[in-house]
């Protein structure tokens, strides 16, 4: 399986202008800028997609494990608040906070929690990043 998505970028870096697109359209020439990554302009930026992503990827690989763990996933509501740096090296993604709130038709705090953390460690997105992850995850 391959997933494409392509940006265009015009101009310099403070002033220039970008857009985002992917073969889904879900994108389509969705601006980025300078103001948008690093200030709050109206668009959208690399980290900003990268924490939806996570957020996503962390949801279903969650909603698989509970349900092979014999738990029946209702609803699972993670927000991922992503950490961006300047470091040595340059900026950095350094964290990736996931917050997670589960509903379950038969609770079981431990099943739930192995789950949440092979989910931590099995999602495609936490396997790419390179930055320390924390989850916070309640059964409600």
């Amino acid at each position: 399986m391959k997933r494409h998505a392509s940006a265009i970028w015009n101009g310099s870096l403070k002033d220039g202008r970008g857009s985002l697109t992917t073969d889904s359209r879900v994108l389509s020439t969705t601006p980025y800028s300078f103001a948008t990554r690093f200030e709050s302009g109206t668009g959208t930026n690399p980290e900003e997609l990268i924490a939806a992503a996570h957020a996503g990827c962390f949801s279903m690989d969650l909603s698989s494990r509970l349900g092979h763990a014999g738990l029946a996933p209702e609803q699972i509501d993670t927000s991922a608040v992503l950490t961006l740096e300047k470091t040595d090296d340059g900026f950095t993604i350094t964290a990736v906070a996931l917050e997670v709130k589960v509903k379950v038709g038969n609770p079981d705090q431990a099943k739930f929690d192995e789950a949440v953390a092979k989910a931590k460690s099995g999602c495609p997105v936490s396997k790419v990043l390179n930055a320390d992850i924390s989850v916070n995850a309640t059964l409600v």
